[in-house]
């Protein structure tokens, strides 16, 4: 047998899955590591807790799947990804807590850049919008913040990362300074056209050259671990972040291809091809993970709050006493009664981009009960990713390409098939669940299974997948479409000045 490692670094937690050659998982290790939180809307990690928890569950993993590390062909790593890490060179020690990708501190970097006149030129060469949710004024701000950390990258001391090129740091014991073009491309200083860090933006957020890795394909020579570490010294062949990532494992690798992750939060793919799209409707545009040639390019939308809205059922309302319950309590009446849950606990990501907007419920009568909002709690999930997956078909249409004409679907929520019905009959396409969800730690096994040799290409991956069950539309057009302007009356009360 052939065996792949995925090392799979997220935001609450570390996991390590060991893959078969048929992409079905062998083992699975998990640690969850401490959130920080200094200041309101700070969110920090501790770098040498990210890599402690990656190690031990790499470790555990294999002893585990009762496997040798020689046994594993090559190692992928996926990661949270704009997550931002500043280090020395020389002892390897963190100069700072990471600063999170959820940290909003640097939206007055964020208000003077836009304000400058920059939005337009940083869209164009990065595909992003000017966000605190993106690397490059996390950087910043540590470069002007943390005591001698702008002497010392002057002097060539330090280096900078994302999550994975912490990772491959500390598993090459300082010998590779590396990430993928997936993870470069959130970071707001990498032209995604030319691949390559851009000078033009690092000269105007005052970030070193020297600071910055080297840009490898998401499937390339990444280093060798040393020895040490797991018992031999295996290959790292995969690189990506966790949502590019996820769209690879979901073998979504042609033009009008989508996946949605469910989890805390929501996140819409659609592989555009060889084409750099820019959206009218909200979105934004990032590298897709990929292996060395011409590169290719997604649209993305990220919903803030998904399945986080079951967990505020449960810990806020206390409606339920696990989250597992939620889909038996909606299920106990027909349909919402008329109430629409808008989630905007913390503003509304794409399309809307209203920080300031916040949640609601709406068509609340005598006859409502907990059961109809925990109904409504869930069609939220649905309803903000049905206008993400709307503004999709919109742009790909504009562009000349066609509507998605289906949805593959990933992450934890993915398994409440009530949810997964109405997302299909919202959107008037099915919806397909793979046999295996774990697909964005499949995505990393991938490319690490492509550059080990171990597949022939990506045709040979798209045969590999496999559909647990798809979920087909019943729901009338006119009904499914008086039910989403039913949403967006709701969304534009939430939103009013």
């Amino acid at each position: 047998m052939t065996y792949l490692l995925a090392l799979d670094q997220g935001t609450s937690s570390s996991r390590s899955i060991v893959f078969d050659r048929a992409g079905r998982v062998v083992a699975m290790a998990q640690r969850e590591f401490p959130q920080i939180y200094p200041k309101p809307g700070w969110v920090e990690h501790d770098p040498r807790a990210i890599w402690q928890t990656q190690l031990e569950t790499a470790r555990e993993v294999l002893k585990q799947a009762q496997l040798q590390a020689g046994q594993i062909a090559s190692v992928g790593i996926t990661n949270q990804r704009e997550t931002t890490l500043l280090w020395n060179r020389q002892s390897g020690e963190p100069v700072c807590n990471a600063i999170v990708w959820q940290d909003r501190r640097t939206e007055p970097i964020c208000a003077r850049l836009r304000d400058q006149g920059h939005e337009d030129t940083i869209r164009q060469k990065t595909g992003l919008r000017i966000d605190a949710y993106f690397s490059a004024t996390k950087l910043a701000w540590m470069l002007e913040q943390v005591p001698e950390a702008r002497a010392q990258a002057e002097r060539g001391e330090l280096a900078f990362g994302t999550v994975d090129t912490w990772l491959m740091w500390n598993l090459t014991s300082g010998e590779r300074h590396v990430t993928d073009v997936s993870n470069a491309s959130r970071t707001m200083l990498f032209n995604v056209h030319s691949r390559q860090w851009d000078d033009e933006l690092l000269a105007l957020l005052g970030i070193p050259s020297s600071l910055l890795p080297e840009v490898l394909p998401s499937s390339a020579a990444f280093g060798r671990m040393k020895p040490d570490r797991l018992g031999a010294p295996l290959e790292i062949g995969g690189v990506a972040g966790d949502q590019q990532s996820a769209l690879f494992g979901q073998a979504c690798y042609q033009a009008g291809m989508a996946k949605n992750t469910y989890g805390t939060g929501c996140f819409l793919l659609m592989h555009t091809g060889e084409q750099f799209q820019t959206s009218e409707n909200g979105l934004i545009t990032t590298a897709t993970a990929q292996a060395a040639g011409t590169p290719q390019y997604a649209l993305e939308g990220s919903v803030f709050i998904g399945g986080a809205v079951v967990q505020w059922l449960r810990d806020g309302l206390r409606a339920i006493e696990a989250s597992s319950e939620v889909q038996a309590l909606a299920e106990s009446v027909p349909d919402a009664g008329g109430v629409v849950l808008v989630p905007a606990f913390t503003g509304l990501g794409a399309p809307y981009w209203q920080p300031d907007a916040r949640g609601s419920i709406t068509g609340i009568t005598r006859g409502t009960t907990m059961a109809h909002i925990a109904r409504a709690a869930l069609e939220s999930i649905a309803f903000q990713s049905a206008a993400l997956l709307e503004a999709m078909s919109r742009d790909a249409v504009a562009a000349g390409g066609v509507p998605v004409r289906e949805l593959r679907v990933d992450g934890g929520a993915c398994v409440n098939d009530l949810l997964m019905q109405f997302q299909a009959d919202l959107l008037g396409i099915p919806v397909v669940r793979p046999e295996v969800i774990e697909t964005t730690a499949l995505g990393a096994a991938y490319l690490a299974g492509l550059q080990a040799g171990i597949y022939s290409g990506t045709d040979e991956l798209a045969a590999q997948w496999r559909a647990e069950r798809t979920f087909q539309p019943g729901m009338p057009r006119d009904q499914a479409q008086e039910k989403m302007a039913q949403w967006e009356r709701a969304v534009r009360q939430t939103t009013r000045q």
